[in-house]
């Protein structure tokens, strides 16, 4: 890797330092889940029953970091970095990790309450929040937030419409977390719509 590789790496984790942590978090929960199987049972098992009732509220948000396979992580780490550094560079850090708690532990406890298993795990459940949030903030108030990509909404949309008829689970036996997707860009519509407004209030025009 040449210097100038180097100074542009360094650069957008200091311009991302939150986004820079939470794709590390996923890289190491990726790597829990491959060298020792029986660690994310525990930690999701935890997730709804010993964790809440030991006072361990972390644990709704576990799931997040667990990732199955290099493309899932390769794929929930490139979309966090396109959303999440927008919403962290406008905003700032504290509130993209607000976001992602939030909408995480949202989204988590709706699959969970859907399928009955708790063998799930992925940021994609945020990644349609910051989606969501991103989309409607810029529908709401366009000179404050920026537009997304032509078409991104639409074909991520399309996707999860697409997964939920379950086509891909028995084309090549890929589960996939619906509910969560679906909960997690509703959530990010909601708190899009809320912090939008008030935004709007504080400074108005």
């Amino acid at each position: 890797m040449s210097m100038s590789d180097q100074k542009n790496w360094r650069l957008i984790v200091m311009v991302n330092p939150m986004v820079s942590l939470l794709i590390v978090g996923s890289v190491i929960g990726a790597i829990v889940v491959e060298i020792s199987p029986p660690v994310p049972g525990y930690l999701l098992y935890n997730l709804f029953y010993n964790g809440l009732e030991q006072g361990e509220y972390f644990t709704l948000i576990t799931p997040i970091f667990l990732h199955f396979g290099l493309m899932h992580l390769a794929f929930n780490s490139i979309w966090l970095a396109m959303l999440g550094s927008k919403i962290e560079q406008q905003r700032g850090p504290v509130h993209l990790l607000l976001l992602v708690i939030v909408c995480g532990a949202a989204s988590n406890m709706v699959q969970y309450s859907w399928s009955g298993s708790m063998y799930f795990g992925g940021m994609s459940g945020v990644i349609y929040a910051l989606l969501g949030y991103l989309w409607i903030g810029h529908k709401l108030r366009p000179a404050t937030y920026e537009s997304l990509p032509n078409g991104i909404m639409l074909f991520m949309v399309g996707w999860l419409l697409f997964c939920m008829t379950g086509v891909l689970e028995l084309a090549v036996g890929i589960a996939v977390a619906n509910a969560a997707h679906l909960s997690g860009l509703i959530t990010g519509l909601v708190m899009g719509t809320i912090f939008t407004l008030l935004s709007t209030k504080k400074h108005p025009g």
